[in-house]
């Protein structure tokens, strides 16, 4: 089997990234990413209300979700209007958990954060281009409070990404796209901070079971790669 051959980067270089905060004037925060021809647009509303789960807690609540455009891959998708649909909902709580962990919530008591984050082109790691569009649409959202004199703290605890690392053939790969993660042994989506602290590994094998010892290399790879890439995309906040 060959390959699929990567454009002008190597194994362990994840694709150009960039990324342009406040361009929905609608929303209290917004982001465009484009993560090599993967691109999501990430807003964010809060609303004065609260989930139950929450009543009597000291701190508000924080709720993700997602979902595709209809031509953002080569086929036209559907509108994701089944409510049920299993891959949205494992990703919006991927989404959900990951973000929750650099926001401090006791600034929004009895309130709710939501980011919506919409696949305009998909070229594989969708989900993990939400989770940097979520976070720089926060980011967007922190700045705008803060400015307008609504929160005297900034309300971020740290900084968040995440990348998908995979093994193709015998190559460990950072940040694969569509054609590599068709034909991936195995594929893992990492969430860490920027220093480097593991929040969340999603994923497995392919077909054939992989050793420990090959999946604690994915990981590691992943937790490394999330902290480069970091470094680039704070500047771009």
């Amino acid at each position: 089997m060959s390959l699929p051959i990567r454009e002008g980067r190597d194994l362990l270089t994840p694709r150009p990234l960039f990324v342009e905060r406040s361009v929905n004037p609608h929303a209290q925060g917004s982001a465009h990413l484009k993560m090599g021809r993967t691109e999501i647009l990430a807003t964010v509303s809060l609303e004065d209300r609260f989930a139950p789960h929450m009543r009597g807690k000291k701190e508000g609540w924080l709720t993700a979700e997602y979902a595709m455009l209809p031509r953002a891959t080569s086929d036209r998708q559907p509108r994701e209007r089944n409510l049920q649909n299993g891959r949205r909902h494992e990703i919006q709580r991927l989404m959900g958990r990951a973000l929750r962990s650099c926001v401090d919530l006791r600034h929004f008591r009895g309130q709710t954060v939501y980011v919506d984050c919409d696949v305009l082109v998909a070229d594989g790691g969708t989900r993990v281009a939400s989770i940097l569009a979520g976070y720089a649409a926060l980011h967007d959202f922190s700045d705008r409070l803060i400015l307008s004199g609504r929160l005297a703290e900034w309300p971020l605890t740290q900084a968040v990404g995440a990348i998908s690392v995979g093994l193709v053939g015998t190559e460990l790969r950072v940040d694969l796209d569509y054609a590599e993660d068709k034909v991936a042994r195995a594929d893992l989506n990492v969430v860490a901070t920027e220093t480097g602290q593991l929040i969340e590994v999603q994923g497995g094998a392919e077909g054939a079971p992989i050793s420990v010892g090959e999946y604690m290399q994915l990981v590691e790879l992943g937790v490394s790669a999330v902290q480069s890439l970091m470094t680039d995309f704070q500047r771009q906040l």
